[in-house]
């Protein structure tokens, strides 16, 4: 199964950096929206501030003109003076409308934002009454595109009756809390840098310090194997979550280990029967030719015919034969049972193979070495055992070819020898490669299937190996490597 999820470590280190990423942009937004809001209050206040005193300005000289009635028709007569005055004193333009919302009087500042032919509609009329501080603050934008805000409040008299309306526009100057704002973020984008570095590295060894139990663990479950002896976990100051896992492993080793041990007895038990059932069975086999000899020479015996004791000879071939067969069957499972002594000397590989070879008279044995002498430390009874079971083998399964060949290679590399038998005979299919080295498997007609598994005894004793390639009716080839000391 292909896994293509992130790693614990990895999603531990990627959930880090991100809350820290996540944390860094929340905290610039609400920054910059903090900004925001309290510009926005700062201004709201400054106008209600710079509209509170114009009004003071324009009271105050409304109460100190004698000469013209306080009455609506009459304020450009008494502001017409000082308008443009409070006007330049508090940088803003100020205009006066009647209780019907037309356009008195206007100052001429000298950055005018609003107009002075505007007058007021009978909705901004309506809401200035309707509201309970009979003030009324609208957003507008200019000629040339500026936002901006005018306030609307009503002019009293002394006995507080309305006698018009006073219109303040006023022009959001942000620049100055622009500036501040990218200052701070600017410092605040350095700072997150350095605390996203930190973030980071201590990630990083925080991820490696909570997954190398796991890891651990992990390895150890991957080694963990039924045909030898797993060992349990030992872990020191562990988190509770690995500590649960770790007693569920080492539980699972008991039982692991309890079940190998009845496992290796089952199967010792059914081996030693299938061994039992195969000698009786190679054991019957000429028991079952011997009884009807025996019992054809007694109902043919004759003292006195002439040919008595040439039948008696051929009788007595025939049981030696017969016992003979009975006695390599027993030769042949002690060899296969014990396993092989070692009695390495200095041999020269060439030549031992070659000896070998000349026990064959076979034209289609073909011998390539690329030296003349290749030294080693082995077992010459067991190195002849492993080379005439390999070319009998190859010679049998090459016997129906009609042009069998048999190639035997013999070279040194890495300090291993390599020994090659190769033939073009029938193959091993893909349904008996894998008992190919089980004993008591054969594709012969005839033998007891010991033989491979005997060589690779004799090999893995060597601390060698033993491996082949085949493919069906193309011959196979069989690859003997043993160290060369």
């Amino acid at each position: 199964m292909k896994n293509n999820k992130f790693s614990l470590r990895t999603r531990i280190f990627i959930s880090m950096i991100f809350l820290v990423l996540i944390a860094s942009v929340l905290i610039a937004f609400i920054t910059i929206y903090q900004y925001k809001e309290q510009a926005e209050d700062y201004h709201n206040r400054r106008l209600e501030r710079k509209e509170e005193a114009i009004k003071s300005a324009i009271s105050y000289e409304l109460i100190r003109d004698t000469i013209h009635p306080l009455k609506t028709k009459y304020l450009p007569s008494i502001l017409d003076k000082k308008l443009n005055e409070i006007s330049d004193i508090h940088n803003l333009d100020i205009n006066i409308y009647d209780l019907q919302g037309k356009l008195l009087l206007s100052s001429f500042a000298k950055f005018s934002i609003d107009t002075t032919s505007t007058n007021l509609s009978k909705e901004i009329i309506e809401k200035i009454a309707s509201n309970p501080t009979h003030r009324l603050v609208l957003p507008k934008i200019s000629p040339d595109g500026r936002q901006f805000k005018s306030s609307y409040s009503y002019i009293n008299d002394a006995k507080f009756k309305h006698i018009g309306i006073i219109g303040v526009p006023y022009l959001q100057d942000n620049t100055f809390q622009k500036e501040e704002l990218k200052e701070f973020l600017l410092r605040l984008f350095a700072v997150y840098l350095l605390i996203l570095l930190i973030a980071i590295i201590i990630a990083y060894f925080l991820s490696k310090y909570i997954t190398k139990p796991i890891e651990y663990v992990s390895d150890k479950m991957r080694q963990t194997a039924l045909d030898k002896t797993n060992k349990k976990i030992i872990l020191k100051d562990s988190s509770q979550e690995i500590y649960n896992l770790v007693a569920a492993y080492n539980t699972m080793i008991d039982q692991l280990e309890e079940s190998a041990i009845k496992l290796a007895q089952i199967e010792r038990k059914q081996a030693w029967r299938e061994m039992a059932k195969q000698v009786a069975h190679e054991i019957k086999n000429p028991l079952t030719p011997m009884r009807l000899t025996v019992q054809s020479f007694e109902h043919k015996f004759d003292v006195n015919d002439p040919k008595i004791k040439q039948k008696l000879h051929e009788y007595s071939q025939s049981l030696i034969q017969q016992i003979d067969t009975m006695s390599s069957i027993a030769s042949a499972f002690s060899s296969f049972a014990e396993m092989p002594t070692q009695k390495k000397e200095k041999l020269n590989i060439i030549d031992e193979i070659k000896l070998v070879l000349n026990i064959f008279h076979e034209s289609f044995i073909y011998y390539h070495h690329d030296k003349e002498e290749i030294i080693a430390s082995l077992d010459k009874i067991q190195l002849t055992r492993v080379v005439t079971n390999l070319i009998t083998n190859a010679i049998h399964a090459s016997k129906n070819h009609k042009n069998p060949r048999i190639d035997v290679r013999v070279s040194n590399k890495n300090g291993n020898i390599i020994i090659e038998v190769e033939d073009n005979g029938i193959g091993i299919s893909k349904e008996d490669a894998p008992k190919i080295f089980e004993p008591k498997f054969t594709t012969k007609s005839s033998g007891m299937g010991l033989g491979l598994p005997m060589i690779k005894n004799i090999v893995e004793a060597s601390s060698g190996k033993i491996s082949f390639k085949s493919e069906l009716n193309k011959g196979a080839t069989f690859t003997v490597t043993l160290p060369e000391n």
